[in-house]
Parts: C-alpha cells; sequence; structure tokens
C-alpha cells in the first residue's frame, strides 16, 4: 500500500485516509442541513472496522460532524485499538449542546482549550495526532492568537500537531510559520482546488490533507441529471441538469476511460489523479458503508495515475 508522510510531524500514514463527516448524521445550521442525512450506526461501525481490517490509518472528524457524534462512533471503534490510528479533528464551530444545531463560530483561545477537552473525552483518548482550526475564513488579523494557542496544547500534551482546513493561501503560510503545524486540510479535487495553497504545503513540508476529494460523490458516478438528494443532506440544492454539477458530469463521462483503465473504479481513478497530482496530497473520502471504505482504500494500493493519463485528464480539463 501506497504510504504518505504527514508533513512535518514524520507520520507515516496510508495514503488515503478516511473522512467521516457523513458518519456524523444530521446536522443543521439556520434551518439549512450540514450534514448527510440519516446513518445507521452499527453500519458505521462496520465501516470503521473494515477500513482497520484494510489498513487505512489517517482518520479525520471534527466536532461539528453531527455535533459530536462522529468523534464518539469513532471513539467507539479505537476502544482498545487507538495505537493503530492517527486521528484528526477540527475546533471552530459551535453547538447547543448535544443536539444537531450548530449556533455560530469561535476562534476564542479558551474556547479552544475547552473544546479540546471535550473531543478528548468523545474520542475516548488522552491526545489528538492533528488538530485542525475548522473556520477557513476566519479573519486572518485574529488568526496568530489561534496558532499560539495550538502550540499551547502541543505543550502541555493534549494535541501532537496541528493544521487549518483553508483553501486560502495566506492563512496557510500564517500557520505554516507555527513550529508544530503539520498540515493544511484544503479542497482539492479533479474539478477544483487552490494550487497556491498545494505549493504552500510543499515547500513547508506541509501534508494537504485533501477534503471533498471526490466532489462530494461526483467523481463516484453514482450521479446523473435526474438524481435529487434528500432534504436533509448538505447537497439538496444540487441541481444536475445545468450549472457547474451539470457541467463537471459531462467532463467526467469524456475522462471515464482514463480514469477506470487498468482496472480502477471511477472512485479511485480520482483518487489516483490526488495522489499523481503531488507528493503531499492525502485524500481523505467520506463513506457510509464498508464497501466504500475498501473501494477507497483500494486506490492507495493501486497508487498514482501515470504521467500520461495525468496528460490526457488535463487535456479534457482544458477543453
Amino acid at each position: 500500500m501506497l504510504k504518505r508522510t504527514l508533513g512535518r510531524s514524520g507520520i507515516e500514514v496510508a495514503a488515503v485516509g478516511m473522512g467521516c463527516w457523513a458518519i456524523g448524521g444530521p446536522n443543521y445550521r439556520d434551518g439549512q442541513p450540514t450534514g448527510w442525512g440519516d446513518v445507521d450506526d452499527e453500519v458505521s461501525l462496520r465501516a470503521l472496522a473494515k477500513a482497520l481490517e484494510l489498513g487505512a490509518t489517517l482518520f479525520d472528524t471534527a466536532d461539528g460532524y453531527g455535533n459530536g457524534h462522529s468523534e464518539r462512533l469513532l471513539g467507539k471503534a479505537l476502544a482498545g485499538r487507538r495505537d493503530q490510528a492517527v486521528i484528526a479533528t477540527k475546533v471552530g464551530y459551535t453547538f447547543k449542546g448535544d443536539t444537531r444545531e450548530m449556533i455560530g463560530e469561535s476562534g476564542d483561545p479558551d474556547y479552544i482549550r475547552q473544546a479540546c477537552e471535550a473531543s478528548l473525552t468523545r474520542l475516548g483518548t488522552d491526545y489528538i495526532d492533528i488538530y485542525q482550526f475548522h473556520l477557513g475564513r476566519f479573519e486572518l488579523g485574529q488568526a496568530e492568537p489561534v496558532r499560539d494557542v495550538m502550540e499551547q496544547l502541543v505543550a502541555a500534551g493534549k494535541i501532537r500537531w496541528y493544521g487549518w482546513s483553508t483553501d486560502s493561501p495566506e492563512r496557510a503560510a500564517l500557520f505554516a510559520a507555527g513550529e508544530h503545524c503539520t498540515a493544511i486540510q484544503q479542497r482539492f479535487n479533479i474539478f477544483e482546488g487552490n494550487a497556491k495553497t498545494l505549493a504552500i504545503c510543499a515547500k513547508a513540508n506541509l501534508a494537504s490533507i485533501n477534503r471533498g476529494p471526490l466532489a462530494m460523490g461526483l467523481l463516484t458516478g453514482k450521479y446523473g441529471p435526474d438524481t435529487k438528494m434528500p432534504a436533509d443532506d448538505v447537497r439538496h440544492r444540487w441541481n444536475l441538469q445545468e450549472g457547474p454539477q451539470a457541467r463537471n458530469l459531462a467532463k467526467l463521462n469524456d475522462m471515464r476511460d482514463v480514469l477506470t483503465s487498468d482496472g480502477r473504479t471511477l472512485a479511485q481513478g480520482a483518487l489516483c489523479w490526488l495522489l499523481a497530482r503531488s507528493e503531499v496530497t492525502v485524500p481523505i473520502p467520506g463513506f457510509k458503508t464498508p464497501e466504500q471504505v475498501a473501494d477507497n482504500i483500494g486506490a492507495a494500493v493501486r497508487g498514482p495515475l501515470s504521467g500520461d493519463e495525468m496528460a490526457q485528464i488535463d487535456e479534457i480539463l482544458q477543453q
């Protein structure tokens, strides 16, 4: 299986991680869904067990995924197996007790300390491998105290390393100046991604953890122009008949043969494209079932697309 090193930390992980947003279940903010609809916790636990069985090591979650539910499930799955996993979680969104309602945002250092303790409890661990600031557009001029409290949490032994989930190169550069920053989580897939932020990761020896590597499922090939997402799914406003998603569907059809060559599934091809895009990329596709886990981790077994395949994809994207 292809391995990747998570930046300055030196931590080696399977090149494809597990994104645990979907297993958090329903979530809302201002009446709009921010989760992926209903999930079966027993199926989620079987999926996490399958991931461990197949050699997955990086598990990315957040306190805001189901307002702690994803963290609790991950903690349950890792009970007695903590040493087999690298846990990355996030902080920044505030929520109301144990409800599914997100109510705001906070970068206040005292709040981050409290939230860290709460995440440790839900995860059933005494340390977090990578603690990530979740507010991607947080005011740049107010971000240094956030970076400082992350360093303090490292010194206290609560976290080992930290990062920022942001697509902004300026924000990535500010965190990169922190001694124990080791990753920037950015949206990146065949259709979208900030190359400048990726370049900062490569230059500063940071991992580029890639959220949305399958374009929220679009790159799996499961959806067509007539697909309608459930009302409690964050994708419920997608229009697959016109607009950006529809155009991307058309391009996906054009590149299908390249991505699925050599026996790859479409999802594996999209993940293998990311693995070829840079040596610092670590995609974290989401999942709900053991079958999806097996498909995703299979990309780390198959490895990056070839240079010729990457050139063919580039040509299609430029059309």
